[in-house]
This record gives C-alpha cells, sequence and structure tokens, in this order.
C-alpha cells in the first residue's frame, strides 16, 4: 500500500474516532418485533433484511431485553392479551425517545385489560352498537386501504398503489379519489376513536355485504409523538398473508425505517 493510501485512512480512522463513533454505530441498528404470532413477523424480518440490510430480533413478549434503548425501532404484533410488564416497558422506551410500530390486532378489544396501553395510544374503543359509534370487528372481508397522505413518506416511498377509488371519511367530509390497494379475506377494525390529534395516514373502506352500508374512516394508519418519540400504527395484518402484499408491506417497512 502507498504512504499517500495509509495517510488517507488514518485521516478517516481519526475523524470517526474523534467524533466519539465506532463502526456499529454507522451500521443500521437493530429492530426488536414482539409477537405472538410468528409467521407474518418472519416475513417482515426477512423483507427488513433483504431490502434494508436492517438485522431483526423477534420475541415473545414474556422475553424482550431488559433494555429497549438500544433498538432503532420496536415493532408489536400481540394478538392475545398484552401484559402489563412488557406493555409498560415499550411506553418508557417510546417515551424516552424510541419509535413503536405497532400492527393489526395491537388496538384491539383484548386490549382494553390493560391499564397502561389504550391511554397511551391516545385511543378508545366505545362499547355500544357499531351504528350508535361502537367498536367492532369484523373479519372475512374485502377491505380497501387508502392513502391519505399523498406526500409523507411512509405512505409513499417506493410503494405502488394498485387503483384509485372514491374516497369521503366522517372526519374531513372532503371526497376524491384517491390512490388504493385491496386486501381480500381480511378484518376490519370500526370506530377506533382517538382521544388525541394525529397525523392521519391511511384510511379503511369498507362495504357491509347485508346492509350495502360503506365505511369509510381515517383510521387504517397513522402517526403521532408520545413523549420524546414516535408511534406509528398500522391496521392491516390480518393474516401472513398480507405482509406479502407489495404495497401494504412496503407501507410497514417504511414505517420501521422513518426518521420524524
Amino acid at each position: 500500500m502507498s504512504a499517500n493510501y495509509n495517510a488517507a485512512m488514518k485521516w478517516i480512522l481519526a475523524l470517526v474516532f474523534g467524533a466519539g463513533l465506532s463502526f456499529s454505530t454507522l451500521a443500521a441498528a437493530e429492530v426488536l418485533i414482539v409477537a405472538d404470532e410468528f409467521p407474518a413477523m418472519e416475513t417482515v424480518a426477512q423483507r427488513l433484511k433483504q431490502d434494508e440490510g436492517i438485522a431483526s430480533k423477534i420475541v415473545k413478549q414474556d422475553e424482550m431485553p431488559a433494555e429497549l434503548g438500544k433498538f432503532s425501532a420496536v415493532v408489536v404484533y400481540v394478538h392475545k392479551k398484552l401484559a402489563d410488564a412488557p406493555a409498560k416497558a415499550m411506553v418508557d422506551y417510546t417515551h424516552a425517545g424510541g419509535k413503536l410500530v405497532a400492527l393489526h390486532h395491537s388496538i384491539s378489544s383484548g386490549k382494553r385489560e390493560n391499564k397502561h396501553w389504550l391511554p397511551f395510544l391516545g385511543m378508545d374503543l366505545p362499547k355500544a352498537d357499531v351504528e350508535q359509534g361502537g367498536y367492532k370487528w369484523i373479519e372475512g372481508v374485502k377491505l380497501q386501504i387508502v392513502n391519505l397522505a399523498p406526500d409523507h413518506f411512509i405512505t409513499t416511498h417506493k410503494v405502488s398503489y394498485e387503483t384509485r377509488t372514491a374516497y369521503c371519511s366522517a372526519d374531513t367530509r372532503d371526497e376524491k379519489q384517491r390512490p388504493c390497494f385491496t386486501l381480500e379475506d381480511s378484518e376490519v377494525y370500526l370506530n377506533h376513536t382517538f382521544t388525541g390529534p394525529r397525523t392521519a395516514l391511511l384510511g379503511l373502506k369498507y362495504t357491509d355485504e347485508k346492509s350495502g352500508k360503506t365505511w369509510m374512516q381515517d383510521r387504517a394508519g397513522w402517526l403521532k409523538p408520545s413523549g420524546k418519540g414516535w408511534i406509528v400504527y398500522l391496521m392491516p395484518g390480518h393474516r401472513a398473508e398480507e405482509f406479502h402484499h407489495p404495497a401494504y408491506s412496503r407501507i410497514v417497512l417504511n414505517a420501521i425505517i422513518f426518521k420524524p
């Protein structure tokens, strides 16, 4: 090697270590995935590694590391009961500056039992008839996911939407044609109720086959600050196959790598 090459390398190393950095901090930080249904999250982990070069660790909620601060994002995909200790750990992680990506049944009726969770997310699931604003879940449905944030990184970066649909939510009353994609044999959550402000990213459009009523709600994806950190929620994910959908799988990756 030439003297000039050696001198250049010494100069680069001096800059790196002089700034208090190491090669490990220059690499992408690891992502933690907390789950109780694993095939879907294995798909996410594979795509994250393949497309973004980011490693991830999938654990059950009772196997979570004691220290979450080293993870660039924590993804939660827990279908059954969410225990108090893991929920509190994720709340603390987010408030300290972490990014939590909550998927699908992270906001569902079983989470009412956790005293930390829904208040942390700024959500309520009212107990009433669905026609009176009560929360209801319906599975085995055809569900359209609509882009409400055409300028946002999460909804647009490398995302290709299949088509467009007429959309007018009860929140905005702003009817227009918007990009969307369709999930077959999915699950919809109706009347997720916000208890605080946030940025709407995705809307849901669902038509009940029996009544013919069409529901359009700005609830299929959103972003909000929490303490020093951020929460991203994405409603789709009922079946593992949904994480293979080209548009949705890319949106999930975008949520994980998004830098507020």
